[in-house]
C-alpha cells in the first residue's frame, strides 16, 4: 500500500522521530449519553492518534456520524456536534494511517449499508493481505471509496453467505490475515473481535448498564467506567440487549502481543493485559542500569515517554533524576517553509534543555527507542550545548532494526539506524559520549518473564528480532503499493 510517510514529511516537516501507532478505538453500548462518552473516551485515547477522528452512533433507527481532520478536543467539543449523534450507541475512532493516507474519506469509523442492515467498523493495526484482498475484491466488482484496509472488512461481510451478521463478521475475519483489534456497531448490537495472536490491545469495560469496548483503560478512566478484563486473542465480543456474549472461533495459536505497548505505545496509567504500564517502564529502566551503568552526575528523561524509565534508571543507579529537557506540548503544524536552518531549528519548537541544571553535569540521557536517530542526535546536541560535559544515551529497547507491518508507523529498514549502523556507529552518529540499549533479554525480564524464549516469545517482538509472527502476504508479494491514492495535507 502507499507508504503515508510521504506525505506527513510534506505537511509537518518537524518529524519527532518515534514510532507511532495507528489507532484507537471506543465503542460504546447502552447509554442515553453515548456519543459524548465516545468523545470523552477518544480524548483518553488521543495519544494513539492525532490526525483525524470519527464517531458514529444510533439511535434505534438511524445511524448518525461526524468525522474530521485533526484532534478530538478541535472537532467534538461543540454541544450542536454531540447533540448530533443521536442514541444509546457510538463507535468512535482516532486515526494515524499507516496505511491509506491523510484524507477525509481515510477517517474512521467506515459505514455501509449491507444486505442485513447498517455496519459501522472501526480498527487498530494493519491487515497484511489487504492489498490482496483487495485486488481480488475489485476483480469481483466491488467498488472502493478509500484506501483504508477496514474497507476490505466492509466488502468481505457484504459478500458473505452467511446469514445472521456475527456470522457474516466471523466468516470475513477468516479470510483477514494481520494484527488487528476491530470493533463494529450495528442497529442492534456492538461487536468486538481480536487478531487470533493478541498483537492490539482490546479491553472490556461497563458503565452503569452500559458496556464498553475499547483500546485502553485509561478511556474507562475518563469516564468512570469499571474494567472489566482483556478480550482474549481470536475473540469475538457481541453486546446487546441481553448482555455480552463471547465466541471463540479461530484456533488460536500462542498469544504474541505487541511489547512496544508496554514500552511506548500505551498510555502510561493504562493497565495493559494484567500490567500497569507505568510500573513495567520503571522495572524496564531498572534493568537498563543493571546492564549499562555509567558514572554521572545526573539523569534527565527525553520528554515525556523516557520518564518512567529514566525514574526506574535512578533508582536503580541512585543517580539523580531531574527534568534537564523541558518539553512544549502546544506544538502543531507550523507555516514556516522548512528551510534548511528551519528543520535544523524544529526540534527546539518541542523541547528545550534547563540549562541551569545541565550546565557542568555529567549526563544520562533516557528515552523509550531511536528510529532514525534524527531527533537523538539533536537532542545530545543541545545538551552538551547547555553545558553538560559528558553526555551518555541509554535506551529502553532493544535496538529497532527492523519495520513493523502490524499497525505501527515504521520508515523502511534502510532508514532505521540500528539496520544501518552498529552500537560504535550509531553512538558517533548521535554525538554521545557512550550509547547503550536494553538487551532483549532484560527486556523480557523486566516483564516479569525468565528471559526471551527463543523457541515460542511470548510477545511481539519483531521491530527489534525480525521475526515475524504473522504471515506479510502483501509485503512478499509486492502488493503493498498498488492502491492508488490522492494525498492532501489539513
Amino acid at each position: 500500500m502507499t507508504n503515508p510517510l510521504s506525505t506527513r514529511d510534506i505537511c509537518n516537516p518537524f518529524d519527532d522521530d518515534k514510532l507511532h501507532e495507528e489507532c484507537g478505538v471506543f465503542g460504546i453500548y447502552g447509554h442515553p449519553e453515548a456519543a459524548a462518552l465516545a468523545a470523552l473516551g477518544l480524548h483518553a485515547l488521543q495519544h494513539r492518534g492525532q490526525e483525524a477522528a470519527g464517531i458514529v452512533s444510533h439511535d434505534g433507527r438511524h445511524f448518525h456520524s461526524h468525522k474530521a481532520m485533526g484532534k478530538v478536543g478541535d472537532n467534538f467539543s461543540s454541544e450542536e456536534v454531540i447533540k448530533s449523534l443521536k442514541g444509546e450507541a457510538a463507535l468512535g475512532h482516532n486515526r494515524y494511517a499507516t496505511t491509506g493516507g491523510t484524507v477525509l474519506r481515510n477517517v474512521q469509523p467506515i459505514f455501509a449499508d449491507l444486505a442485513n442492515g447498517g455496519l459501522a467498523v472501526a480498527h487498530n493495526g494493519n491487515l497484511t493481505n489487504a492489498a490482496t484482498l483487495h485486488r481480488r475484491l475489485v476483480q469481483e466488482g466491488s467498488i472502493f471509496q478509500s484506501t483504508m484496509d477496514t474497507e476490505v472488512i466492509i466488502h468481505l461481510v457484504a459478500n458473505s453467505k452467511k446469514t445472521r451478521i456475527v456470522d457474516c463478521m466471523i466468516d470475513a475475519m477468516s479470510k483477514i490475515v494481520g494484527a488487528y483489534s476491530l470493533v463494529a456497531m450495528t442497529g442492534k448490537k456492538l461487536i468486538g473481535m481480536r487478531d487470533p495472536f493478541g498483537v492490539r490491545p482490546l479491553v472490556l469495560g461497563k458503565l452503569e448498564n452500559a458496556y464498553i469496548l475499547t483500546s485502553e483503560t485509561c478511556a474507562l478512566d475518563i469516564i468512570g467506567a469499571d474494567f472489566i478484563r482483556d478480550v482474549e486473542p481470536g475473540e469475538v465480543v457481541v453486546i446487546d440487549d441481553s448482555g455480552v456474549n463471547s465466541h471463540f472461533p479461530y484456533n488460536n495459536p500462542p498469544r504474541r502481543f505487541c511489547i512496544f505497548e508496554h514500552i511506548y505505545f500505551s498510555r502510561p496509567d493504562s493497565v495493559v493485559e494484567g500490567r500497569s504500564v507505568y510500573d513495567v517502564r520503571k522495572a524496564i529502566g531498572r534493568q537498563l542500569a543493571l546492564e549499562n551503568p555509567v558514572d554521572a552526575d545526573l539523569i534527565i528523561p527525553v520528554p515525556d515517554s523516557g520518564t518512567p524509565a529514566a525514574i526506574g534508571y535512578s533508582t536503580e543507579s541512585g543517580i539523580p533524576f531531574d527534568l534537564g529537557i523541558i518539553r512544549n506540548h502546544y506544538v502543531g503544524r507550523t507555516f514556516i517553509e522548512p528551510t534548511d536552518q528551519i528543520r535544523h531549528l524544529g526540534v527546539k519548537l518541542k523541547h528545550n534543555a534547563n540549562r541551569a541544571l545541565i550546565n557542568g553535569k555529567r549526563v544520562i540521557l533516557v528515552d523509550d527507542s531511536i528510529v532514525r536517530g534524527t531527533t537523538s542526535t539533536k537532542i545530545v546536541q543541545m545538551v552538551r550545548e547547555a553545558g553538560a560535559t559528558e553526555v551518555h544515551m541509554r535506551i529502553a529497547s532493544p535496538p529497532t532494526t527492523y519495520s513493523c507491518f502490524y499497525g505501527v508507523d515504521t520508515p523502511s529498514r534502510n532508514k532505521l539506524l540500528a539496520a544501518r549502523f552498529d552500537l560504535k556507529e550509531m553512538c558517533k552518529f548521535i554525538g554521545a559520549d557512550s550509547l547503550n540499549f536494553i538487551s532483549i533479554d532484560g527486556l523480557y525480564t523486566a516483564m516479569g518473564e525468565e528471559g526471551r524464549n527463543a523457541a515460542q516469545p511470548q510477545y511481539c517482538d519483531a521491530c527489534f528480532t525480525g521475526e515475524y509472527p504473522i504471515e506479510l502476504t502483501d509485503h512478499e508479494n509486492g502488493a503493498e503499493k498498488e492502491l492508488t491514492l490522492l494525498t492532501e495535507c489539513y
